[in-house]
């Protein structure tokens, strides 16, 4: 991608935005080397890895990786055979610490959700190795400063040693210092360190009375700092001691390096993938505060960003717009008012373009959809340079020089004020002629003019599209509002007469332009009007859209469940029958074995084949595929709805609900409902209900049989939930259906976690597809 053009759309604001985002130093190098790609898999790979962080970001906690840096040199030194400070133990094993406590995150988010679609993030905890074993050995011999005491048994005796022979000396100084003898000899009652050796400050005057070794004296000379005789051993027993305590201390870290040596590769894979997420965090940070959406890229070339905005702009003040190159348009041009919003536009364009296949969400609506390019080139801004003695036009030339050379059908072109700076009617016809030749290209184009020749020039042209940037005529000033489809109008009699102008002026000026050109700037002003409600609609209609097919996904989902449900529930039926079966023929074989004992005993008259006919029927009422009972009707008794039938090759009774012809009727069979033949159908008689007795209660309410709970929060819900369930029991109701709605699942999951330990309930179940399906709760009552 062209340097100068991520330095004139001011990608490298965008990356420092992103840095401060990052925690690491890992992170950051990862953000400086940021640049946007060119090849549609690494692009969509980049967009979909960062898009997984944000949802998961937006909805969770994320572990911290406050501490994380880079091991890498760390790890070749060790690899080398050098030593790794205990600071730098510690750094590795802060990296391995994060690693470890974001895998325990993820494994939870696995738990909790119950569908997980995060597969880029998913193979890189896969790839994460495991490292406890190292951050043991560290953790138990390293605190954040030095060796522990206890890292090895030497290491122990040694400091346990120089902590006794301390101790000694200090006694010894004490009484030296302490002494009345001594106060006046003392310039100060302390016990002081020189030269890594204890002292005691002496008066010049009386060093003839401390046998010692001076190490030091003050800048006066009126003191000195005498290390007595009777301590001098013991400093240097000390000393000695020290020695040793390095010794073992390098022992301590070349085998703690020598661990980390070891797991050498694994400790940079480790590095590369937490680098990776933290960077990626950024962004999602960085996204989070302007609402960023996912883009969708397509091979096709297609560029529509809904309600668009620069991200550097005040998001309180900035305006969003629509961009889009609609079918068969390559080449957009805008026009309109100084400081009406062009050059932001173009900006907002370019931009949003580099940080998309830089990987990073967008500053639009959901739904927006781009193409890859090659390279994105500008020619915006005062591009005039005193140095070379080149004018604004001349600069700008180069630069479209430039550009005209190193284009391609595969590149986004902006141009800012194309032409200008010269001759008007030269400028426009240069302007054109550009414009013809990068479209001979086929390079994506979007410019800027203040040339009224160009206003025409998209109806003559085929990929052509003229676009505007609105002005209120009332407040005299841009709304920054881009209308797609539409050139720009002069408003130039409009603002003369709201500024007072003679009304003389501006009729005769009205008769100079002609009609045609007043015409054609009342035939905008209609274009504007419905430009702008067209785009309104677009959006509204995207947004039904991504709905109605989330609404289709769900249901989808909801009916597979449904069939699956159906399956388990036919499976257990048919396990239940032949079980019933399996104990009839247990039974048979128990009274086969006691006839066959009778005969032989008594010589009754029982045939041998007969009797192992018998037990093959029972054999052959063990179910295989159907439920089904291969039955023949013998009633045709006249059927009407709300008959009780018997269907008889199910072997269930149901109720005629509706006659669709004289065929066929739907039956409801418990919660089944099923078109069925007529001819599977016997009539039976309605059983009589055995009454039941009713208690009579004082003040009761008269409630519905269903609670509708959507809208209500999870608290004011369990609530409601109580109080009708309550009602319930008192109206005496067996069954209540509870409305709360799909949405999340949340709701669903709170009401029935509480139905299951409420002491009225004795069943519950998801509602029949005939009964709101996972959105109602059907409650059975005690």
């Amino acid at each position: 991608m062209r340097q100068k053009s991520l330095n004139v759309l001011e990608f490298d604001k965008i990356k420092a935005l992103v840095e401060k985002e990052t925690m690491s130093d890992l992170g950051k190098e990862k953000v400086v080397g940021m640049v946007p790609a060119t090849d549609i898999e690494t692009v969509e790979f980049q967009i979909n890895e960062t898009d997984e962080i944000a949802q998961i970001y937006n909805k969770y906690r994320l572990p911290s990786l406050s501490g994380l840096s880079a091991v890498s040199a760390l790890i070749h030194r060790a690899t080398i055979g050098g030593v790794l400070s205990v600071k730098e133990l510690n750094a590795i094993k802060r990296l391995i610490q994060i690693q470890n406590q974001y895998k325990t995150f993820y494994n939870n988010l696995l738990e909790e959700e119950e569908e997980v679609n995060y597969t880029i993030l998913h193979d890189r905890m896969e790839q994460l190795p495991v490292l406890s074993g190292l951050y043991q050995n560290i953790h138990q011999k390293c605190d954040a400063n030095d060796l522990f005491d206890n890292a090895s048994y030497e290491l122990q005796g040694i400091r346990s040693k120089i902590s006794g022979t301390t101790q000694r000396i200090k006694q010894n100084l004490d009484k030296i210092v302490k002494s009345q003898a001594n106060q006046k000899k003392l310039s100060d009652a302390i016990i002081t360190v020189r030269n890594e050796r204890n002292v005691i400050p002496v008066k010049a005057e009386y060093r003839q009375d401390f046998n010692g070794i001076v190490h030091d004296q003050s800048a006066s000379g009126q003191t000195l700092y005498i290390e007595p005789s009777s301590i001098v051993e013991m400093n240097n027993q000390i000393s000695r001691l020290r020695n040793d305590e390095a010794v073992e201390s390098e022992r301590i870290l070349t085998e703690l390096t020598g661990y980390v040596a070891a797991e050498a590769d694994a400790c940079l894979i480790s590095e590369s993938i937490m680098g990776q997420i933290d960077f990626l965090t950024a962004k999602a940070r960085y996204a989070r505060s302007f609402k960023g959406t996912k883009p969708e890229f397509t091979s096709e070339r297609t560029v529509y960003l809904p309600k668009a905005f620069h991200p550097l702009l005040d998001q309180d003040t900035v305006v969003a717009n629509t961009i889009e190159f609609a079918e068969d348009i390559e080449t957009v041009i805008i026009t309109g008012p100084n400081t009406g919003g062009k050059t932001v536009t173009l900006k907002t364009l370019g931009l949003i373009i580099l940080m998309a296949q830089s990987g990073m969400l967008i500053p639009t609506l959901d739904g927006s959809k781009l193409s890859i390019f090659e390279n994105v080139y500008c020619d915006i801004g005062d591009e005039q340079s005193i140095e070379q003695s080149l004018s604004t036009f001349s600069s700008h030339m180069k630069n479209i020089v430039e550009i005209l050379q190193n284009t391609t059908k595969h590149s986004l072109i902006l141009f800012d004020e194309l032409g200008a700076g010269t001759d008007p009617s030269e400028g426009a016809a240069l302007a054109m002629s550009i414009l013809d030749y990068v479209h001979d290209i086929g390079s994506l184009v979007m410019a800027t003019t203040h040339y009224p020749e160009l206003k025409a020039y998209s109806y003559n042209r085929t990929g052509v599209m003229n676009a505007s940037v609105e002005f209120d005529i009332n407040t005299l000033s841009p709304t920054y509002k881009l209308l797609m489809g539409v050139p720009g109008r002069s408003n130039a009699f409009d603002i003369s007469k709201k500024l007072g102008l003679n009304m003389k002026v501006i009729q005769k000026a009205k008769s100079m332009i002609g009609q045609d050109e007043q015409e054609i700037n009342e035939m905008i002003a209609s274009l504007e009007k419905n430009s702008k409600r067209v785009d309104e609609q677009r959006i509204e209609l995207d947004r039904l859209l991504r709905e109605a097919q989330e609404t289709h996904d769900n249901l989808e989902k909801q009916y597979e469940q449904y069939q699956n449900h159906e399956k388990q529930l036919m499976s257990e039926a048919k396990e239940k029958a032949n079980q019933r079966v399996k104990a009839a023929t247990k039974e048979a074989e128990d009274i086969i074995k006691e006839l066959r004992e009778l005969r032989d005993k008594k010589g009754a008259d029982v045939k041998e084949h007969e009797l192992i006919n018998k037990k093959k029927q029972l054999d052959d009422q063990y179910e295989a595929k159907s439920l089904k009972q291969n039955i023949q009707k013998k009633k045709w008794d006249e059927i009407k709805v709300g008959d009780e039938v018997k269907v008889l090759t199910y072997g269930q009774k149901g109720e005629i609900l509706e006659l669709l012809d004289e065929n066929e009727a739907v039956v409801q069979m418990g919660i089944i409902k099923m078109k069925l033949p007529i001819s599977d159908l016997e009539k039976t008689k309605k059983t009589k209900e055995t009454p039941t007795k009713m208690v009579k209660r004082e003040n009761r309410q008269s409630i519905k049989m269903e609670l509708d709970l959507r809208g209500y929060r999870y608290d004011e819900a369990m609530v409601a939930v109580d109080q009708y369930l309550d009602q319930a029991v008192l109206s005496n109701y067996e069954q209540v259906y509870i409305i709360h709605g799909k949405g999340t699942g949340a709701l669903q999951k709170g009401v029935q976690k509480h139905l299951k330990r409420h002491k009225n309930v004795s069943s519950y179940r998801n509602g029949m597809p005939s009964e709101g399906g996972f959105g109602v709760t059907v409650v059975e009552l005690k």
